[in-house]
This record gives structure tokens, C-alpha cells and sequence, in this order.
């Protein structure tokens, strides 16, 4: 039936009920503060299977609607790998995907959930957006890594809980050298850019070092600080032009959300005054460490709001079946928290890094560390196996969904290991391909992922590593950190 004379059509929104009551409020402050702080344009971003930042830049004066019936984008962007190369038959029946809304390229909906709101500091009069994605009918899409998490969570509210995470990420930051603007290195992918170091490294939290690094750190602390995300500390790290930020606890979307904007932020940021700044977990340059990204993490009580791992003797039962469950699903997991060919270069025995699947109190090498002392209130676990690269979304949804199985199995996590790396246990896999292995073969991911998620995922996976694999039988060694790392990771993460 057509609307009243003088009456607007429903909007995307309004008909596909896609908002809350808060996300509602959120557009409408949205509306004023384009208009208070001249705003000139809004960025409308999603964050693909990679949990890289995706979007486009909307003129202010198209925000509002575009706030309600969303924007649209090619279904073509869930088809690729690093390299930004389709890895499904988009023009087949169902684009390789079995799905008629993948077929031939169409397009998808990204619905901006205006909480998200930001104006970017480093950009002149220009606003951000985080959005969801669905189809034009109003489905969501189901490989929307946001989503994906969004139900872990709702599946862990629905258990009583919520999750509290904590981020301590190192990365590198280096001086911008050579942009490697010529035509002849914009390959596909792209040449890596050559950058220089702002310090030699191995001078681990001295004051000296940090001082070195301050005036590019203090660009971007103040950035971040201005966008409003909890940062914590700024730390030197042990590697040359290696840092660590850490931030503030937060509850459920927020955590991953943060790391999103953090990492984009801080490549912007970097590369707007001169700097490279690379999540890659080990560079292909001289005398680099490898950075990882340890994530620290609690269940919350949802009617108590009380740490559910607190226990006067140490780690609650509850705690401990949840630990188990991460530790019996790690391999699988192991897809999710280092999703490159170059994070395994990471698990090295004696390198503060772990290589199997083992706990310990407060012992720095191995995989899950346990926080706290009997009764602390902030007792909790850290993982250390993820790399910086890693997709948020899918990072704390499979620690939710494997301690999840835990606490439904009553897993016990064994005893504390306190020679980490003579202790007999699982070990992670040593490569992106053996890691997908794994994850295809774990029922529980199957059933909480989905199984039409994990075929998807795992195939991405699998081009990538087919492509670096060829690459390595043609002359590449593949126990070192080679150049084809470089280009396919460097400047993209």
C-alpha cells in the first residue's frame, strides 16, 4: 500500500526493526553535532572478514538519510583475501556462496549503528561511523564478522554472563622512508613501503628508549585519548621500533569495537605525520620481535554484575572449566587468534611466546595465564597466543564459544605448567594451513560459528596460504619471514 500524502515511506530501518531505542537517540545526536561541528562529511565503515575497515564518505548533507536506509556496497568485498583478490566465483549461480543475494556482485546494505559516532581528530570536519551489514531484504549477512560476535555474546548472556576483555597490543612504528609510490610497485599486492627504525630496541621499559619514541607516541595517544577510547598505558617494548598500548576493561561489543577503531586510527594517524605503523606480527626486516596481542578476559554475572572466576581458594570451578575449554579448542582457535601465515612465526620455544596448549600462574610462557591471587576481585585469564592482526570479532568469539564448551563439558585444564616449554601437551599449530585443519575438524565451532561460516572462512584462509606455499616452492623460504609476507601484510595491517 503506497503512504499517505505527506507521510515518508518507512525507511530501511524502521522496516526491518534494525535499531534500538539508544541507537535511535544516537542518530538523532548525530544529526546535531554535523550541524554544531560543521561537519563536512561522515565515513561509514564495516569491518570485513579480516577486520580491516571498509566504507565510504558520505557528504553531510546525505548522512541523515543515509543513517536510516544505509549504504549500500559490492557483496564482492566478503570474496577476498589479503591481497584484496576474489577467491569465490561471484558470477556463478549463488557467487560461490550458495546464496542469491552473493550472485553477480550485488550489492549489500551497511546499517550504521550510530553509538559508534566519532569525529576524527586527524581528519579535517569529518565524522565516523561504525555499521552492521545486511542484505536489502533486511537479512543479515552471514558472514558479518560483527554479527557473528554479537551472538556469541547474546549466547553467553543467555548462560547468565557477560565478558569483560582488556587489550595489550605491541606493534611497530616506524618512519615512512619510501612510500613505494612509483608505477612499477603498485603491484597487486602492492609493494611493501620502506621504513627506517625510531629505535634499535633491546633496551626493554627503559625511560631513555621511550623518550626516543615519544614524539611520534604523543601523536597518537593524543588522537586516541580524543576519540574517547580507554587507553591505559604506553609502553616500550623489547624490539626495535616496537610499542605496547594497553586499555581499560570493557563489556562485550565495546572491547572488540575499541580495537577496531585503535588499530585504523593508529595507521592514520602514523601514516598522515610521516610513520608507518604495521600490526603484522613480524616484519621481514633485520633484527625484528614479533608482536603479539594478549587478551585478558573475565565472565561477568549478568544479574550480580560479580567476577564469576573470583574464588577464595584461586580460580573458580567455573573459571577453570572455562580455561579448559580454551585450551582443549586452541588448535581450531588458533584461525581466529593468529589468522596470517606470518603470526606462527611467532611460537618459538624460550621466547615469551607460547607454542602449546598449556596454563600457568603467572608464568609468561605459556598460552593462558592465570591473574590474581586467591580472591582477588580481578581475577582473570590472558591469552597470549593471538597476534596483533587478528580479527576482533572472531578472536573473542571463539574464546567465548570454546570456554563455553568448557564449562558445558566440566573440562578440567590440568595442572599448572611451571616449565612451559618442557611440559608435555598439545602443541598450536605451526601454520596457517594446519590451523584451519583444525578448525574444520572441531564440532563445537561448527555448531557455534556455523558450519556455512566456517567453510567460508576456512576457504579465504586456504587461497591465502595456497598463494604463499606457491611462492615458497618457487624459491621463498618458508621457515623464514619472507618477502612475500612483507607485501601481503606490512602496509594492510
Amino acid at each position: 500500500m503506497p503512504p499517505r500524502k505527506g507521510k515518508a515511506a518507512p525507511s530501511l530501518v524502521e522496516r526491518h526493526n534494525l535499531w534500538t531505542a539508544a541507537q535511535e537517540k544516537a542518530a538523532v545526536e548525530i544529526e546535531r553535532a554535523i550541524k554544531s561541528q560543521r561537519l563536512e562529511v561522515v565515513r561509514f565503515s564495516f569491518a570485513d572478514q579480516h577486520g580491516v575497515l571498509r566504507g565510504k564518505t558520505l557528504l553531510a548533507s546525505e548522512v541523515a538519510s543515509a543513517l536510516r536506509n544505509g549504504v549500500t556496497m559490492t557483496t564482492t568485498l566478503l570474496a577476498k583475501d589479503t591481497s584484496h583478490k576474489s577467491v569465490f566465483p561471484v558470477f556463478t549461480a549463488g557467487g560461490g556462496f550458495g546464496m542469491e543475494e552473493m550472485q553477480g556482485g550485488a550489492d549489500f546494505v551497511m546499517v550504521a549503528d550510530p553509538t559508534t559516532f566519532r569525529i576524527l581528530p586527524w581528519a579535517n570536519n569529518t565524522g565516523w561511523v561504525l555499521c552492521d551489514i545486511v542484505f536489502s531484504n533486511g537479512k543479515p549477512v552471514p558472514f558479518s564478522t560483527r554479527a557473528i560476535y554479537r551472538n556469541a555474546l547474546t549466547t553467553l548472556h543467555k548462560a547468565g554472563y557477560d565478558f569483560m576483555a582488556g587489550l595489550e597490543v605491541e606493534f611497530h612504528l616506524f618512519r615512512l622512508e619510501n612510500p613505494r609510490l612509483a608505477p612499477a610497485d603498485a603491484t597487486w599486492p602492492p609493494e611493501a613501503p620502506e621504513v627506517s627504525l625510531l629505535t634499535q630496541g633491546y633496551q626493554y621499559l627503559t625511560e631513555s628508549r621511550f623518550d626516543m619514541f615519544d614524539p611520534a607516541i604523543e601523536i597518537l595517544r593524543r588522537g586516541l585519548l580524543a576519540l574517547g577510547l580507554p587507553l591505559r598505558s604506553v609502553e616500550i617494548e623489547i624490539g626495535p621500533s616496537q610499542v605496547e598500548f594497553t586499555f581499560r576493561p570493557q563489556i562485550g561489543m565495546d572491547a572488540a569495537d575499541t580495537m577496531i577503531l585503535f588499530r585504523s586510527a593508529v595507521k592514520q594517524i602514523a601514516r598522515r605525520n610521516g610513520y608507518l605503523a604495521s600490526f603484522m606480527c613480524r616484519p621481514a626486516l633485520a633484527n625484528m620481535v614479533s608482536s603479539g596481542w594478549h587478551l585478558h578476559q573475565s565472565l561477568i554475572v549478568t544479574k550480580t554484575k560479580r567476577n564469576a572466576f573470583v574464588d577464595p581458594d584461586g580460580l573458580s570451578s567455573l573459571g577453570q572449566y572455562y580455561l579448559g575449554g580454551l585450551l582443549n579448542h586452541a588448535r581450531a582457535a588458533a584461525a581466529f587468534t593468529t589468522p596470517t601465515v606470518n603470526g606462527y612465526k611467532r611460537y618459538r620455544s624460550y621466547s615469551l611466546a607460547p607454542d602449546r596448549a598449556i596454563w600457568g600462574r603467572d608464568n609468561r610462557g605459556v598460552m593462558m595465564r592465570v591473574m590474581g591471587q586467591p580472591g582477588d576481585a580481578a581475577t582473570h585469564l590472558e591469552n597470549r597466543v593471538g597476534e596483533p592482526a587478528a580479527n576482533p570479532y572472531l578472536y573473542m568469539a571463539s574464546q567465548i564459544y570454546a570456554g563455553l564448551d568448557g564449562i558445558a563439558q566440566r573440562t578440567e585444564p590440568g595442572a599448572s605448567a611451571d616449565t612451559p616449554y618442557e611440559t608435555a601437551a598439545a602443541l598450536l599449530p605451526k601454520s596457517l594451513g594446519e590451523a584451519v585443519t583444525a578448525l574444520r575438524a572441531d564440532d563445537a565451532f561448527h555448531s557455534s560459528f556455523g558450519g556455512g561460516f566456517v567453510d567460508y572462512y576456512a576457504h579465504i584462509k586456504d587461497a591465502e596460504f595456497a598463494r604463499y606455499q606457491k611462492d615458497a616452492d618457487e624459491g621463498g623460504d618458508p621457515a623464514s619471514i619472507t618477502a612475500w609476507e612483507q607485501k601481503e601484510y606490512l602496509d594492510l595491517f
